[in-house]
């Protein structure tokens, strides 16, 4: 091979080597730092689209768990009140009892009662008004059909119509996706009852319209509305006014109100924990794809340092060639 001074191949060889192993030791650094082997998209595009896409749906379904959360909320401070109401209707039966079977009360003991019941009653008003963050517990209002809202007076049978549905979504599709239904509990429906009477016979309705007909003669039973709930004193009725079995009822139904928002809770629940199972999952997968194995990338560090050096000593060594042919120019 001719000596020669002006192109030096070796040089530019080494050179080449010198950067390459720069390179990729730099990006060996980037990888260990950063704990992703897709630190750029020339890396890999698909697979770096992949990433992006679960890291969109973990984010969404991380939204989606905090709507359950929120749910479970919104049921158990309902689940609270409807508690609260289920006592003060049994307060209420016990008043018409110690008002009605004990011969030893006077009028004015008869009338503190009354004063009490009264009272009682603009509480479960005051509860079946209460709100979650803005938001009413209780579907205390119906569209009356004319663009405006009356209070809730129709039949108490679960009619999602008159409930009030929220529909928690559960899943990374948010309305396209799976759903939980929870319902704002109708309060007022569940007490406020009617005393139906046919033939002198005492009938003890759910709320609403009583439209069954007495003795197949298809006329309608008298009946009045008895309301448990009362939003004034004006309105509010006395103890005579109610009989025990108003109070048997009205405890059924906040006991089948209680039970819906369990029912709803419970359904959040399941949900809550399979979308914990599949966040855990989606993080593994994604784990997967963009993580670096610390381990060889490690081994790639140390490969890479030393064929830096190397390369770095060979474009030294090439340069040396030069010296050579000075020595012979200067024989």
């Amino acid at each position: 091979m001719a000596l020669t001074v002006s192109n030096n191949g070796a040089v530019q060889t080494a050179s080449y080597y010198l950067d390459k192993n720069q390179r990729a030791l730099q990006s060996s650094i980037k990888k260990l730092a950063s704990g992703k082997k897709l630190i750029d998209a020339s890396a890999d595009p698909g697979t770096l689209s992949v990433a992006m896409k679960v890291k969109a749906s973990i984010n969404r379904l991380s939204g989606a768990q905090n709507n359950v959360q929120n749910g479970i909320g919104f049921l158990e401070v309902q689940d609270g009140l409807l508690d609260t109401a289920g006592k003060i209707v049994m307060r209420m039966s016990e008043l018409k009892g110690f008002a009605s079977q004990d011969p030893m009360k006077g009028e004015t003991d008869i009338e503190s009662y009354n004063n009490e019941f009264r009272d009682l009653q603009l509480q479960l008003f005051a509860i079946s008004n209460q709100d979650f963050n803005g938001m009413s517990l209780f579907a205390n209002h119906i569209s009356d059909g004319q663009g405006g809202d009356t209070h809730v007076r129709a039949t108490f049978n679960g009619d999602k119509g008159l409930d009030h549905t929220l529909d928690i979504y559960t899943s990374t599709k948010g309305s396209a996706g799976t759903k939980v239904s929870i319902h704002k509990s109708l309060l007022l429906s569940a007490i406020t009852l009617t005393m139906a009477s046919a033939n002198g016979v005492g009938v003890v309705t759910n709320g609403g319209q009583y439209n069954t007909t007495a003795n197949g003669t298809g006329l309608r039973a008298a009946s009045h509305t008895i309301a448990l709930a009362s939003e004034t004193q004006a309105t509010a009725m006395d103890l005579d006014d109610v009989s025990a079995g108003v109070f048997e009822k009205a405890i059924e139904n906040v006991v089948f109100l209680r039970a819906q928002t369990g029912g709803g809770m419970s359904r959040l629940g399941f949900a809550a924990e399979s979308m914990k199972m599949q966040e855990t999952n989606m993080r593994s997968a994604l784990g997967r794809i963009e993580d670096v194995d610390i381990a060889e990338e490690s081994a790639n560090l140390a490969k890479y340092s030393i064929l830096m050096q190397a390369s770095a000593a060979m474009v030294a060594q090439a340069n040396s060639t030069s010296q050579v042919a000075l020595m012979l120019l200067q024989g």
